[in-house]
């Protein structure tokens, strides 16, 4: 460095101002020294599969909640899951997005149901969802269940009702849904994978 009268002024007035701040007790080694805590330290880390398309892409939930009675957890990130043999810890744009659906508050969290006739949800328990599904269901199956074709062979085909199944399922879920489906006697059966 060359040393002229004004760089020897500068320097000289820097030292003296630092050397002020340290006796003044404006050390920055506390400042230096503290690290910043991990945001996901104290989350409760939850493996899951994103809901969006067939591909099924696994997630890492992460929690926040002492687990108390009365507290709620809330999740506070997500990401890919790169132990997961389908998409080794990457997202897609929507798969991404997981949180912004999860937190969004038009998502319905609840069975709703539109009466005939009305133009407006309510909202029903599970309990009471499951057992209108169940009746409709049954309702349908003993009315247009065919147990005989015309040339009397026992087929038990029920044309009038398909079965959507999700594609974000696990293979044994899908394997459980399917298996369910053909034995109620269902003919159409399709998956989001297809679509």
């Amino acid at each position: 460095m060359d040393m002229n009268r004004r760089n020897f002024f500068r320097v000289s007035g820097a030292g003296l101002v630092g050397s002020s701040l340290v006796a003044l007790g404006f050390s920055p080694t506390a400042a230096l020294a503290e690290t910043r805590s991990f945001k996901l330290a104290r989350t409760t880390e939850t493996r899951s599969i994103c809901p969006y398309c067939s591909v099924s892409c696994g997630l890492v939930m992460y929690t926040l909640g002492d687990k108390a009675k009365n507290v709620k957890a809330s999740i506070v990130h997500i990401e890919g899951d790169p132990d997961h043999p389908v998409n080794r810890g990457t997202l897609c744009p929507k798969g991404a997005g997981v949180m912004d659906m999860i937190q969004s508050p038009n998502r319905v969290k609840v069975p709703q149901v539109r009466e005939p006739g009305s133009s407006e949800w309510k909202s029903i328990s599970w309990d009471e969802a499951l057992t209108r599904v169940a009746k409709h269901v049954k309702a349908d199956r003993d009315a247009n269940l065919v147990t005989t074709n015309d040339k009397g062979v026992t087929v038990n085909r029920w044309n009038t009702t398909g079965f959507l199944i999700s594609s974000a399922s696990s293979n044994e879920s899908g394997y459980l849904s399917v298996k369910i489906a053909r034995g109620l006697g269902l003919v159409t059966l399709d998956t989001q994978a297809r679509i």
